[in-house]
Parts: structure tokens; sequence; C-alpha cells
């Protein structure tokens, strides 16, 4: 708890310059575009060599069941972080509702394995620390691309490190923290296979990927925080949107 308190009063030193820059909801703030440009170059050639063709072959060697139970039980082991951050935000319906979820699919679910909680039409509102950050006021902050993770903005790359701190499980033992760790990445190559057209077509036929993608990512994310946009691209929205739990 002290680390995190540490990681929070740093945090809000070093926010200041993001709060003070509220901007326009339709603007880039992106004055780390040479870096960003550099780490979304590295980012394609790690997909194009290793993802791309790992999550192509785990999609063809795992049967589907199993696929899906992987992405279940990854899905699961984030839900109590979702719930903290409703709490964290006021909104105790969604927590209390996030938690019924849990409890339904660690149990009756085999630890999550099973979504038994979505076959009966459950869905849990899924939410993130980056966006308790920025329903506390804090600003957004410049966007970046960050390694092996892709499009991001200070203030949510800070939130998923919150979210990894903060997640009740995160204390796990050595060997479940392995588990989860094996289980987050078979979602990562289950969500490559499924949204490969779009990926490929933001990566590969675009005239300028980073740019593509940058957009594309602000749009969804500031949709998400309750922004809304004309024209913004369905398959992006459930590509860097919110996902459902």
């Amino acid at each position: 708890m002290r680390g995190l308190k540490i990681v929070l009063m740093s945090f809000c030193l070093t926010g200041l310059v993001a709060c003070a820059q509220p901007g326009a909801i339709d603007e880039i703030n992106d004055p780390h575009e040479e870096q960003n440009r550099k780490t979304h170059e590295l980012n394609k050639a790690v997909d194009q060599a290793v993802l791309k063709p790992v999550a192509q072959a785990y999609s063809d060697v795992v049967p589907d069941p199993v696929e899906d139970a992987v992405s279940n039980f990854a899905n699961n082991l984030g839900m109590p972080s979702n719930v903290l951050n409703h709490l964290a935000q006021g909104e105790v319906g969604y927590a209390i509702e996030s938690t019924g979820i849990f409890l339904v699919n660690s149990t009756v679910g085999l630890g999550g394995l099973v979504d038994v909680a979505g076959w009966n039409g459950q869905y849990a509102h899924a939410t993130d620390f980056g966006e308790t950050l920025a329903k506390w006021g804090l600003g957004e902050g410049a966007y970046v691309e960050l390694p092996l993770l892709g499009p991001s903005t200070e203030r949510a790359a800070l939130g998923k490190v919150l979210d990894s701190v903060t997640n009740p499980l995160s204390g796990l033992t050595a060997e479940p923290e392995g588990i989860a760790t094996a289980a987050k990445i078979g979602e990562v190559l289950s969500d490559r296979v499924e949204y490969g057209d779009v990926i490929d077509q933001t990566l590969y036929q675009s005239a300028d990927s980073y740019s593509q993608a940058r957009l594309f990512y602000l749009q969804s994310r500031r949709n998400q925080l309750g922004y809304q946009f004309e024209g913004e691209d369905a398959l992006f929205e459930e590509l860097y949107g919110r996902e459902q739990f």
C-alpha cells in the first residue's frame, strides 16, 4: 500500500502539466512523435515477425473451446480490478454487478474458464484506472506508443500500471501468477487473430500506419470516456475501446 501511495503522489506531481493542457477533444497532443514513431516501427516488426505468426499457429492448433476458456479465465482475473475502479468512480451499481459476475464465474464457471454469467446475458461494464483518473479530473497528457503494448496516452499508460498494482489478485504466489500470465498471453493471441484484418489494414495497408493507429486509438478512447465523434469506425471502437468482461 505504501508503494501505491508513492506512485500516486509521484504521478500527481508529474501530471500537473497534463492537467494544465485541457485542449479540444479532437486535438492530437503528440510532442514525442519522433520517439513514438520509432517505437511504432519496433512494434510493427515484432507483430510481423512474432505476434502474427504465433497467434495464427495458436489459433490453428488450439481448439476453439480451449481458446475461449483461456480468454474467459484471463477476463475473469481482471474483474476484481474492475470492481475497485467502479468503486473509486462512485459507481456502486456497476461494482456490485461485476462482483456478482466474478463470483458466479469463479465458482460455477470453474475458476472463470466458463462464462456462465455471459450465458445468462450478464456482462460487466468494463473500466480501468485510466478512466478512474480521468473522472478524478486528471488530464489526458501526451499521446505515447508503448513498446509491445501499442497506442496509449500518458494517463492511460499510468492507469495500466496502477491496475496491475491495485488488482487484489496481483499478490498471487509464483505458480498461480505464472498461470495468469499464460492466460493473458493466450488472450492476446486470440485477439490478434480475431481482429487480424483490422490490424493488418492499419499496420500494413495504410499510407501512414502510425498516424492511422494514433487517430483511431484517440477517437475510441475519448469516446469510451464519454465524448462523441462523427463517423467513428465501429471496428476500431471494438479493437481499441471498451472490452466486455
